[in-house]
């Protein structure tokens, strides 16, 4: 499970929440608010601001099976292409999702919504952290060849042992999946691709896929491209699985069902 432990920071929505439920009780849903807090938190680090539809009511139940079901750092591109399709994305939201948080020891995954909705999003990488383990075989054992990723850039190969060696115990070390703005929403992950120096496997291949190696390169070349794009995709992913009407609920209290 790639995202076990990755989701940290609900205790800002439960702040938030708080406040809100004083302010207007049973209004706003937990779901409306992680929206919200996601552009929120991506804008105040750089990211464009984009329109946010609101509306949405909460679950009644969490989805455990469908979490595990998340895009995984080990995945190949079909397979994370699959699951963006079941979902009514498409490629291009794969490459451009790819851009923002982490699969995986994310500082706050303010857009993994599975206790507040029954259905699924993903995260990207241009803020955020790595396990370790996420990515070790591609330093030590690439394929099981017992070398490191030929394609791994050199330097940063060299970096990347030192920090996380080849034993067990540096398998949650947490390094910067984007090391050059490490805390700048910007387009540094997709300049990182294009030299060779992506972090995941699954980030490494949508530089030498030709399904999605040209748009890594114009996102490279054109930041606010991406930034345009990031809005859109965001608004398409925030609509999946919505409720509305009579459907659901609004919480009181995120954590629990009324």
């Amino acid at each position: 499970r790639a995202n076990q432990n990755s989701v940290r920071g609900y205790e800002v929505i439960d702040k938030i929440k708080a406040n809100v439920e004083k302010a207007c009780p049973s209004t706003v849903s937990c779901t409306d608010i992680l929206t919200l807090a996601a552009r929120e938190a991506a804008n105040i680090a750089g990211a464009s601001y984009w329109m946010v539809p609101l509306g949405r009511r909460d679950g009644r139940t969490a989805n455990k099976t469908a979490a595990n079901e998340l895009p995984s750092p080990f995945e190949s591109l079909d397979n994370i292409i699959a699951k963006f399709n079941a979902k009514g994305l498409d490629t291009k939201d794969v490459v451009v999702l790819s851009g923002m948080l982490s699969f995986n020891a994310i500082i706050i995954d303010l857009l993994i919504i599975l206790c507040f909705k029954n259905k699924t999003t993903t995260c990207a990488h241009t803020i955020g952290f790595a396990q370790c383990f996420t990515f070790k075989q591609r330093l030590f054992n690439f394929g099981g060849s017992r070398k490191p990723d030929p394609d791994l850039e050199a330097s940063l190969l060299k970096g990347l042992q030192t920090v996380c060696p080849d034993q067990v115990d540096s398998d949650t070390t947490l390094v910067p999946l984007d090391s050059v703005t490490t805390n700048r929403f910007d387009n540094s992950y997709y300049r990182n691709l294009v030299n060779s120096s992506g972090l995941l496997q699954s980030d490494h291949v949508l530089s030498t896929d030709n399904r999605t190696a040209s748009m890594v390169l114009s996102y490279s070349r054109y930041p606010y491209l991406f930034l345009k794009d990031f809005g859109a995709s965001m608004v398409k992913m925030a609509n999946i699985g919505v409720l509305t009407g009579q459907d659901g609920e609004i919480r009181k209290n995120c954590k629990v069902v009324n």
